[in-house]
């Protein structure tokens, strides 16, 4: 028997992903929107792609398995509304309310894994005096309520910085509060939480130390770890290098690490759907703490999994979507270990030179296990880019399969030494 799946904001990469699934000829994947449709204008229109995705939904004439999504909002919180609303297996919208508002979720952590939990406290942007509501030392994190990407997230080591960012999110955060709070009108939330809407910020308590991601899902209540990768950043910056698997932490702190996940995942009340959650594990003082939680697969670790494990984790995703147990493997790909790296620029410019797809199949049949995506073409200011973080500019991700760490690091710099790329800083 052959499964509808409707895949939300459904693009080329991952589309290839969905298709190496194990038993990917029993699926039939239909497209319920485009990435450009939801994603790629840097806008969050929540109520018109909530909308067209019904409309695409009830005029389909066949019977519907399941709708997934592996983008972050509003992919996140749309495809619970369409599941609740058209009887698919799929997490309830309250328990993907819990892990998106990053105050209802701190909260929520607060209670079941205290000594994993940062101080947070929840700031009004637009309070004139917002520094008298912030109990915490400098440097901190002031985040929106509901970010992605990173997006208007600041590191806030004085008073000048927090006017600075301030400013900015004042500027900006309606583009993702207005839908956010479309979103939340979908969901039953406390008393103790609904003050706090998606106008408003968190700031939250400096976190150090080695930064990994917890891969895991659960089914008819029993929640399961599948993988720990690890993520690195730039060396003395806050913007992001890589992901890797599999995690080079021990045993002991792994298993901390699931049982953290399973507990807090169980007190959210999350269901029949894969999930990722980020902690920092500090070995000086053996302490874990818990950055933040995704209800959802990370699109970015599929080709990772797929490379040591034999098979994406997109296929848990749609083996959940459509109410089965997942199968999924261990150990059985053709490498060691593999990564995802993000090259950036860390100024503005503007691109005079991109790889052609030519120049990047030659490297990618040089360099076996490697898969390269671009993400600017020739004449792009790189400030026009979409989902950028308050630092850098995200311009090519390369995954690459190893044997072992030392030859993964070696592949990485002989593809960026023959990339070619040329940015012009003047513009």
């Amino acid at each position: 028997m052959t499964r509808t799946v409707f895949v939300f904001g459904i693009d080329d990469f991952n589309l290839q992903q969905l298709q190496a699934i194990r038993n990917a000829e029993t699926y039939r994947f239909e497209p319920l929107l485009t990435f450009d449709d939801v994603k790629a204008k840097g806008t969050y229109p929540f109520r018109q792609v909530l909308e067209a995705a019904r409309e695409r939904l009830r005029e389909y004439p066949g019977t519907i398995d399941a709708v997934v999504g592996y983008w972050d909002f509003p992919v996140t919180t749309i495809v619970p509304i369409l599941c609740r609303e058209f009887g698919l297996p799929g997490p309830s919208v309250e328990a993907v309310a819990r892990c998106e508002h990053k105050y209802w979720s701190r909260r929520i952590q607060a209670e079941v894994i205290p000594e994993m939990t940062p101080p947070f406290h929840p700031v009004d942007p637009f309070d004139p005096d917002p520094l008298a509501k912030i109990d915490l030392p400098y440097p901190f994190w002031l985040k929106p309520v509901k970010g992605t990407d990173s997006l208007l997230g600041f590191k806030i080591e004085n008073a000048q910085d927090l006017d600075q960012a301030l400013g900015k999110i004042r500027d900006k955060i309606s583009a993702i509060a207005t839908p956010f709070n479309d979103f939340l009108n979908h969901a039953q939330v406390p008393e103790t939480v609904a003050p706090v809407d998606g106008g408003y910020c968190l700031a939250e308590g400096m976190i150090a130390g080695h930064q990994c991601t917890v891969c895991g899902y659960v089914h008819q209540g029993q929640v399961v770890i599948y993988g720990v990768v690890d993520s690195f950043n730039y060396p003395h910056r806050s913007s992001f290098f890589r992901y890797q698997y599999p995690s080079i932490l021990s045993g002991p702190v792994k298993q901390r690490l699931a049982a953290a996940s399973k507990k807090v995942m169980t007190h959210i009340g999350y269901d029949q759907a894969a999930f990722n959650i980020e902690y920092f594990y500090d070995e000086s003082r053996d302490a874990i703490t818990l950055l933040e939680i995704n209800p959802r697969i990370s699109q970015s670790h599929g080709l990772l999994f797929e490379q040591v494990d034999g098979f994406p984790d997109h296929q848990i995703m749609v083996q959940l979507g459509c109410g089965q147990a997942p199968d999924f493997p261990r150990g059985e790909g053709p490498f060691g270990c593999s990564a995802e790296f993000h090259v950036r620029r860390f100024e503005d410019g503007v691109v005079r030179r991109a790889p052609t797809r030519e120049q990047i199949r030659a490297i990618e049949e040089r360099h076996p296990g490697t898969t390269i995506d671009v993400a600017i073409t020739d004449g792009m200011r790189l400030s026009d880019m979409i989902e950028q973080d308050s630092y850098s500019y995200d311009i090519v991700h390369v995954f690459i399969g190893a044997r072992d760490d030392a030859q993964l690091m070696q592949k990485y710099e002989a593809i960026l030494e023959a990339l070619p790329i040329e940015i012009d800083r003047s513009g």
